[in-house]
């Protein structure tokens, strides 16, 4: 144990000095796993790995003795054996610790852990391992070497990893922390932190080097479980590093993140050229937001010019632990996160950071700020978002039921109240209108009121939105958000949208 655990502290403490990522340890316990597998199921191999290692019988007991200093000997070569050997799990354990700084906690724990289990199968090992004896040792030895082989090509191509994505997806809603988030000192800590973030000045007009007072916030983690890329080839965080780099993370149907993309246009505009990359991590919402199709016409759409990526599986917004759209990370010139930035807003803090960053990095910054265009003016927010589909339907007067179904809507829901009218049917994210003159009754408070829609397959599909004795008829063409009514000033009204048979409903957001 001990052996091991300078094992596990050096390995944590290298990565925390040269800056080596994760992975290393990972790909050396992969190659650990490849060479372990072919040994198990190929007897001659091991023979040969095995001849080298005979050696060590020197130090074994004699014909005297209880062999107790020889033992100990033996056991504490086999702690830096055992290193190598833990291989994917070592690499995140020394990862943890190096990030953390805590190497020395993190080590203990782990390396106490892992005595547990070997002093339960040195004393129960006999009698387990009894009936392998009987079964034929040479066929469990091949069959354990089948299942490391197996296990090395899965880590090999990122199979652990996607099997956690989609683990974590899938089960979202099961949060076992949720009462500990959700806590009042919680919310409260998290709302101090960011009360009290540190304010930066601009950086105007530099060509020396000023160190940034941002704080680092931890190395950058790379582009994982991504799709197809944008308006680039294929980046990488590596690849980056010498650029400022501020990840976006957005979705294309998102009201917020859309009123953020001016901002980000005018910085990759005014910035590039000094050193600034944007990258657009599109993370989806939707099942039709996975689409390529329709992320390449939101990107146009948008006059989007810097890099997007899709990622479908939620593969980066995991690794960055993110939960926000949009969600801004800023990193600077060598790959570490100095800001963050959740929800809109804030932008002329963001610009003074992006600054401060190129003039860390050395560039010569000129007194000019960016200009945004296009900027879509907001409103006060008063009815919160809510959801057509089961999933997470909030405000109904009637709750929408999955299955076909038809609803009667009141003349005039509660403000903040949402109600169907007409056939639908209903899924966990779509409703579908089903009988012509199907609807959706609501008395909101905003000044804009939004809606996500998708025409039925292969037609063009509508909605006509009534309130305060006005028609407006909204052709629905793709899946995307529309604009279903700008009030001019927040105020409260009862709109009434009918659908167009086909014609699907996903959320509706105010601003």
């Amino acid at each position: 144990s001990a052996t091991f655990l300078l094992s596990v502290i050096g390995g944590g403490e290298l990565l925390r000095h040269v800056g080596l990522g994760g992975n290393t340890l990972r790909d050396a316990g992969i190659v650990v796993l490849v060479i372990a597998g072919v040994v198990a199921l190929v007897p001659g191999v091991a023979a040969r790995v095995e001849a080298p290692l005979a050696s060590l019988s020197r130090l074994g007991p004699r014909t005297r003795g209880d062999g107790f200093w020889s033992g100990l000997l033996v056991g504490a070569a086999l702690g830096f054996v055992y290193a190598p050997c833990a291989g994917p799990v070592l690499a995140a354990v020394a990862s943890v610790s190096a990030v953390s700084g805590k190497t020395v906690l993190v080590a203990i724990a782990y390396v106490s852990g892992s005595a547990v289990v070997l002093a339960a199968i040195a004393l129960g090992g006999r009698r387990v391992l009894e009936p392998i004896r009987r079964a034929g040792p040479l066929r469990v030895q091949r069959a354990l070497g089948a299942v490391l082989l197996l296990t090395a090509v899965a880590l090999a191509f990122g199979l652990d990893t996607n099997f956690e994505t989609a683990l974590a997806r899938h089960t979202s809603d099961i949060t076992l922390t949720a009462g500990l988030e959700q806590s009042q000192s919680t919310q409260k800590r998290l709302r101090d932190l960011h009360d009290h973030a540190p304010k930066f000045t601009d950086r105007s007009a530099t060509k020396t080097t000023k160190k940034s007072s941002l704080p680092k916030l931890g190395a950058a983690p790379e582009f994982t479980g991504t799709q197809q890329w944008f308006n680039t080839q294929p980046l990488s965080m590596k690849a980056l590093r010498g650029r400022v780099v501020l990840i976006d993370f957005w979705t294309y149907t998102c009201i917020n993140c859309l009123r953020t993309l001016p901002y980000l246009e005018a910085w990759d505009a005014r910035y590039r050229k000094q050193g600034l990359t944007i990258v657009g991590v599109h993370a989806p919402e939707f099942q039709f937001e996975h689409d390529a199709g329709n992320v390449a016409r939101a990107i146009a759409s948008n006059h989007i010019k810097y890099p997007v990526v899709q990622d479908n599986d939620l593969g980066t917004w995991n690794a960055y632990g993110n939960q926000y759209w949009p969600a801004d990370y800023l990193i600077d010139a060598d790959g570490q996160v100095r800001a963050t930035q959740f929800g809109e807003g804030d932008y002329g803090k963001t610009e003074s950071e992006i600054r401060s960053l190129l003039a860390e990095r050395g560039d010569r910054l000129t007194a000019a700020h960016a200009t945004p265009h296009g900027v879509t003016p907001v409103g006060t927010q008063a009815t919160p978002e809510t959801y057509v589909g089961t999933e997470r339907a909030d405000g109904w007067v009637t709750a929408p039921a999955k299955g076909t179904h038809t609803y009667t809507a009141p003349a005039n829901p509660p403000l903040n109240g949402f109600a169907l009218g007409g056939t639908w049917n209903i899924g966990d994210q779509p409703a579908t209108a089903i009988s012509r003159g199907a609807s959706i009754t609501a008395t909101v408070q905003a000044r804009f009121v939004y809606l996500v829609l998708s025409p039925p397959h292969g037609h063009t599909g509508a909605v006509t939105v009534q309130h305060d004795g006005k028609t407006k008829h909204i052709p629905v063409t793709t899946q995307r958000l529309y604009t279903l009514a700008d009030f001019g000033q927040t105020s409260v009204h009862t709109l009434k949208i009918t659908f167009a048979p086909g014609t699907s409903a996903y959320a509706f957001t105010f601003g």
